[in-house]
């Protein structure tokens, strides 16, 4: 008997050493819901390098950017920049003393940026490097090309009289010289890299490749200018740029089973079985622009799948919903089926609920069931 009632004793806190390991192992976690927001880079230590045949060094020069932008999910944003300082191009003729002539220009331009890192990752506000591309168009304001202008003038002297075609060049220099200021479209396109320093700082790194006319440099090549810029500077968030909230795991509970031997057995359970009323309706409300369930809403789902456990001939209909406040009807649309269906999931794939037992529907944003904006970003669930 008192071997029996040991172990008995020794099983009992076997089960209690597992239980109390089990919830050391299932911490909570913590999720982060982007925010939309504005941000400004500022980049005053830059060069830019304008494509020409002389010497690479010859052709670098000092450039500095600022820019706002604005950041409209996890991947996806735009920003207005302005870019500019001089640009410095040159003739490889041996006869003429400073062959080299600067103008200065300023470049306003429209950029959407896509954040690979949170496309492919996903987002996570922790992250130290955050890698992206960009791509706009823009103005390129051009003057004080003076230096062009003599350089030019030092040219049709030296050749006064003499064919183009015995000048030594394969394309005409300053046949597309300009004075005054002159005002060209502009392309680019490039990446950056963001590399976190604080909550709303980050050290950034960006190249950028610029495509304009032949005509920004004075000469006529037959082909496009392009000059490319190296920056680096500071991004700052303003504003938060995500919330944080605490998911609690779902723990298994323990049921003693009370025979010869006591064994401990571990089976997954409902959280806190309702009352059963006829016909149920549960309301599961999601973030913005979002269709995850969290941990609090997911208490809704096992609602369900107990009604519909303790009444075999019950059936449920799911009708997904996003508030019309946010996004447009296309997006919306979406986002009510994926809600509708994230719910018809978690039935089916974690309670185990029979797919003919299940009715999905979606209505976008074509009907609000509810008078406050936030509150249809829902899956409205009728059990009966």
């Amino acid at each position: 008997m008192k071997i029996k009632k040991l172990i008995m004793t020794s099983m009992l806190m076997l089960g209690f050493i597992s239980a109390s390991a089990q919830g050391q192992q299932q911490e909570p976690t913590v999720e982060y819901d982007f925010q939309p927001h504005w941000y400004v880079t500022i980049q005053p230590l830059g060069v830019m390098w304008h494509r020409g045949e002389v010497d690479f060094s010859d052709l670098l020069r000092y450039n500095v950017q600022a820019a706002v932008g604005y950041n409209f999910n996890e991947w996806l944003g735009a920003r207005l920049g302005v870019n500019g300082w001089k640009a410095k191009n040159g003739l490889d003729v041996s006869f003429l003393k400073g062959n080299m002539y600067t103008w200065s220009y300023i470049a306003p331009k429209l950029d959407l940026t896509f954040n690979v890192s949170n496309a492919v990752a996903g987002f996570n506000p922790k992250r130290v490097f955050n890698f992206s591309l960009f791509g706009g168009i823009g103005a390129n304001i051009g003057w004080g090309n003076d230096e062009a202008g003599e350089l030019r003038t030092k040219m049709l002297a030296e050749y006064a009289g003499v064919p183009s075609y015995m000048k030594g060049f394969d394309y005409e220099p300053f046949e597309l010289y300009w004075d005054g200021s002159k005002v060209n479209f502009q392309a680019q396109f490039g990446a950056m890299a963001d590399f976190r320093l604080t909550e709303n700082v980050a050290l950034n790194l960006e190249f950028g490749a610029n495509v304009l006319p032949d005509n920004w440099n004075s000469k006529k090549a037959g082909n496009a200018d392009w000059y490319f810029t190296a920056l680096a500077g500071v991004k700052i968030n303003l504003g938060k740029n995500y919330t944080e909230r605490i998911v609690e795991p779902l723990k298994p509970e323990i049921v003693y089973v009370d025979r010869d031997v006591e064994k401990i057995v571990e089976k997954p359970v409902y959280i806190e079985k309702p009352i059963v009323v006829e016909p149920l309706r549960r309301d599961i409300f999601f973030t913005i622009n979002s269709y995850k369930i969290s941990a609090e809403e997911m208490k809704k789902v096992y609602d369900i799948a107990i009604y519909l456990n303790q009444n075999p001939n019950a059936k449920v209909a799911i009708t997904g919903y996003a508030d019309k406040g946010t996004g447009n009807a296309k997006i919306n649309a979406r986002l009510g089926q994926q809600r509708s269906k994230a719910v018809n999931d978690a039935l089916q794939k974690v309670c185990g609920i029979d797919p003919s037992r299940i009715v999905t529907d979606s209505k976008g944003d074509t009907e609000q069931p509810f008078a406050e904006n936030d509150q249809n970003r829902v899956s409205i669930c009728i059990a009966e």
